[in-house]
């Protein structure tokens, strides 16, 4: 192993794994001028003890060495370091094992002999790369670890405003309303609220208010007695006897008839309801999160919403801005929705070019 002298800031490590030195120590001695610490190697096993000593950021290896092949090291490194990424050097005809290199965990092949210019630049983003999974598992275990809000994506302003609103609350009994446009992740939030309260333990009932016609709605809220209406052969309970102890969300709150409010504010006020076709007064502890992708406090104000429902709705609100007013967590975003599809199609996806990422952006 050899170290080229120091035109290295010491900020980021890399490895040239090559069994030619006068290559290896050429690109050794390029990325130092540019201010990597760089290492060179001539073997695999050697490279993977300077990558165990050295803590290296990206390795290059040839997809020719001896012993243990370029392919097997790799293969080593992923295994051991998944989140180094290694750039394969190859000759012109050996391009077919090259690209198999990068089916199993590459970040990029160049060919021998190596354009600097470019080896330069693809080292430069392949620590960008690697610097953002960093970064999104870093960022993963924190939320986990300090919310139990691994589910819930963005290191934003806005974002850890939320986080810090819902480990204050989300150990109350506070009723919630989370106010949003449609897919801002109002119903990870309800989740996140519920599972982080002393009811975590106890039911979590979801209702989607718009997805229900009024009778049925009020139904499905209150429960019915046997022989309420047509087709009442039995018994229901409804769905705050369901989440009795528990957290209850209702989704599209706006979309509640007037006639259904009246006795929504009961429950809430009183914790008392009745049955559909029932005359006698039912109890339950039930939390109350509720999300709404309008403006309830505008129509409080038309009388298409009650305004004293509305008030004990909102005892907190959340309100989660859009994706357009938070657009740096669309890159965490976007790894995390592609490991998701590669993991459930098992595919060997990477994650997106540096371009598709910037059109997301603006």
């Amino acid at each position: 192993m050899a170290v080229p002298e120091a035109k290295t800031t010491g900020l980021v490590n890399v490895l040239v794994v090559d069994d030619h030195e006068a290559s290896a120590d050429a690109m050794a001695e390029l990325l130092a001028a540019e201010g990597y610490s760089s290492y060179t190697a001539r073997d695999a096993e050697s490279g993977l003890t300077v990558i165990d000593e050295e803590a290296v950021d990206v390795v290059i290896a040839d997809l020719v060495l001896p012993g243990v092949d370029g392919i097997d090291f790799l293969m080593m490194v992923k295994e051991r370091w998944p989140e180094v990424p290694v750039i394969i050097l190859t000759g012109y005809g050996s391009i077919e094992s090259a690209v198999e290199a990068t089916k199993r965990g590459a970040y990029e092949y160049l060919t021998k002999p190596v354009d600097f210019d470019k080896l330069s630049v693809v080292v430069s983003k392949a620590f960008e790369r690697r610097s953002i999974e960093i970064e999104n598992r870093r960022l993963r275990a924190e939320l986990y670890d300090r919310y139990s809000f691994d589910r819930i994506i963005g290191k934003s302003k806005p974002m850890r405003e939320i986080y810090e609103i819902i480990s204050r609350i989300a150990p109350t009994d506070a009723n919630v309303l989370i106010a949003g446009e449609s897919g801002t992740g109002k119903e990870l939030i309800a989740d996140a609220i519920h599972y982080n309260s002393r009811r975590r333990d106890k039911p979590f009932v979801k209702i989607n208010c718009a997805a229900l016609a009024e009778g049925v709605l009020e139904s499905e809220l209150f429960g019915h007695e046997k022989g309420a209406f047509t087709g009442a052969i039995k018994r229901h309970r409804g769905v705050f006897e369901q989440a009795d102890g528990g957290t209850l969300f209702l989704d599209e709150i706006s979309e509640i008839p007037l006639p259904t409010q009246v006795k929504l504010l009961r429950v809430l006020q009183d914790g008392v309801f009745r049955r559909v076709g029932g005359d006698a007064d039912l109890s339950a502890d039930v939390r109350v999160v509720a999300a709404t992708n309008v403006d309830l406090a505008e129509l409080a104000g038309e009388k298409r919403f009650r305004e004293d429902l509305y008030y004990r709705l909102k005892v907190v609100t959340i309100r989660v801005p859009p994706l357009r007013d938070r657009t740096e967590d669309i890159p965490l975003l976007v790894d995390a929705f592609i490991k998701e599809f590669a993991e459930k199609n098992k595919l060997d996806v990477k994650g997106v070019s540096d371009e598709a990422l910037w059109l997301l952006r603006v």
